[in-house]
């Protein structure tokens, strides 16, 4: 994995890249808070369980939002940067806010601030991490979770430095050449920026879309929707696996079902560490397909053993393990597919947050249900569908390469016949 000319890579963007990886502390916190305290956050304000869910919903919208947002401020790297200590500010505001909250409106209204600061994090880290690695991408899009744990474990503080200008950004021919600002005349950086893309719309006028295939579009769209499945299993599960421990059939203590979050999100970071190694030998397209795999067969799994607490237990540490790594993976894959220009980032981080909140409302207006099982069943069918998605997309990257592959032919009819023409 850590071949000489990654390790030389990694070297020369050493300090934007803990940057952009330590955002991801805030981000992550504020991500697995809401699931273990969603009971006593339930107490706190005096509400129902349905109620509360409310909460998810302000959340996970603002986050969808916040994506939106955040591609405004990736033009460049000190712009970026700004924006992340922001969001890192108002997610620790926050939190200290919480506790004082009584009413739920009063909750689902903070929380959404968290939520438009974690969608800018989201969509910023990730965008940037492409940009400087491209090719290289999945791999370091794999070290978030675990560098963010160890951050937290070890008690350390991330500062981000807000003084001089050249603190902020690496020597200009280390980075980049869409970071390398500095470098340029202010009126070349004016027609620079006049030219590049502020967010999704500006970034899709600069492809010449007129000339786009229908696969171009079609990959975005099927990419969101896959991302859109898992990430959704991803809130539901983290968000109710609590709840629905607590329930019947099992009617566990509170105490031990705390732990499931726990698990949860530590098979999350192990899967991650385990990914590392992975992405520098297998194809993001391999990867994708075997979490995808994992995730039907945990579920399958504990719907054979729906009363079985350590069938819960293991489902639940397999179903973070092969959840960990679909994000980045798929993110790696289809921005392969594009050739790196950054659309989809864009585009799979809002497909990923619109199916966070939609599908955590989905399953917490239902989770009540006579049917024991239909958190177990939705999460199967979530699963299944994304597998379904994602074979489709596979076969739209066959059709996309052909279609890449006879441009240059075309082209090359189309100028041998000027060329006899004009003889």
């Amino acid at each position: 994995m850590w071949d000489d000319r990654r390790w030389a890579l990694f070297k020369r963007n050493l300090q934007p890249t803990l940057t952009l990886w330590s955002a991801f502390c805030s981000f992550g916190l504020c991500m697995a808070f809401l699931g273990p305290t969603l009971l006593d956050l339930r107490c706190q304000t005096h509400s129902s369980l349905q109620q509360i869910t409310w909460v998810f919903f302000a959340q996970n919208f603002c986050v969808l939002v916040g994506t939106i947002i955040g591609g405004a401020f990736k033009k460049t790297f000190s712009c970026s940067l700004g924006a992340l200590f922001i969001s890192t500010l108002l997610i620790s505001a926050v939190f200290s806010i919480i506790p004082f909250c009584n009413n739920v409106i009063i909750l689902a209204f903070v929380l959404a601030v968290a939520g438009l600061a974690m969608g800018c994090i989201d969509t910023i880290a990730n965008l940037q991490l492409v940009r400087i690695y491209q090719k290289d991408s999945p791999v370091f899009l794999q070290l978030p979770v675990p560098i963010a744990v160890l951050f937290l474990m070890c008690k350390q503080g991330v500062g981000f430095c807000c003084g001089k200008k050249s603190a902020l950004l690496l020597p200009a021919e280390e980075l980049p050449p869409d970071l390398q600002m500095d470098r340029l005349s202010p009126g070349q950086e004016r027609t620079l920026r006049a030219k590049e893309p502020d967010g999704i719309i500006d970034c899709l006028k600069g492809l010449h879309l007129q000339e786009a295939p229908c696969t171009f579009f079609v990959v975005h769209i099927i990419g969101a929707v896959v991302l859109f499945m898992t990430d959704g299993i991803l809130g539901e599960y983290s968000g109710f696996v609590y709840t629905y421990a607590v329930e019947k059939p099992h009617l566990m203590e509170p105490r031990v079902a705390g732990y499931l979050s726990s698990l949860f999100w530590a098979s999350i970071t192990l899967g991650r560490l385990a990914s590392i190694p992975m992405s520098g030998k297998l194809k993001p397209v391999t990867m994708v397909f075997i979490n995808l795999g994992g995730i039907i067969g945990t579920f399958v799994l504990m719907l054979c053993f729906p009363v079985s607490v350590i069938c819960l237990y293991v489902g639940t540490g397999l179903l973070g393990f092969f959840l960990s790594s679909t994000f980045p993976s798929m993110l790696a894959y289809t921005e392969d597919i594009l050739n790196y220009q950054g659309c989809a980032t864009t585009v799979l981080v809002t497909g990923a947050g619109v199916g966070e909140f939609a599908l955590q409302m989905l399953v917490g207006s239902i989770i009540q249900s006579p049917e024991t099982d239909i958190f177990l069943v939705c999460g199967l069918t979530f699963g299944c569908l994304a597998l379904l998605f994602y074979l489709v997309l596979l076969l739209v990257h066959r059709l996309h390469s052909h279609q890449r592959m006879a441009e240059p032919s075309k082209a090359g009819t189309i100028e041998e016949s000027k060329f006899s023409f004009q003889s």
